[in-house]
């Protein structure tokens, strides 16, 4: 039995309100679960106490049996010292997105066109002097 130490979402629409609780993955999200082991309320200020309760004891218990927590729980663990900060790579989340790697392209060419503009009015002044320099020699 595959063990999770989840969330459990309650409330109403746009009142979000989860429980953490202990249960196997191949139940549905808010479906049966073996053990309440917490509430999380993300309403609330992040400095209220109120936001995240844990039974810690119990958490490290189902810990301790294989049960892995999921992603966010993991978070909530790691903020309340039970276990080791681990590490996290997201290579991509410093590049832009599609639209806005288009919209960057665009600037560019554009910037490009604009100084390929400026330089040849400069230029072409010069090359037509020489060519009448040579029509009176």
């Amino acid at each position: 039995m595959a063990m999770k130490i989840r969330l459990a979402r309650g409330g109403s629409k746009k009142r979000p309100f989860y429980r953490i609780v202990a249960a196997d993955g191949r139940n549905p999200r808010d479906g049966r679960f073996l053990e309440k082991l917490g509430t999380y309320n993300p309403l609330l200020p992040k400095d209220s106490e109120d936001r995240v309760k844990m039974d810690l004891e119990r958490i490290q218990h189902w810990l301790d049996q294989g049960a892995q927590p999921t992603d966010r729980i993991a978070r909530m663990l790691e903020a309340a010292g039970v276990t080791p900060r681990s590490e996290r790579s997201n290579p991509k989340k410093g590049t832009p997105g599609k639209k806005a790697q288009e919209r960057a392209k665009e600037r560019e060419e554009k910037a490009a066109a604009a100084r390929e503009a400026a330089e040849a009015p400069a230029e072409a002044p010069a090359e037509d002097a020489a060519p009448a320099e040579e029509k009176a020699e």
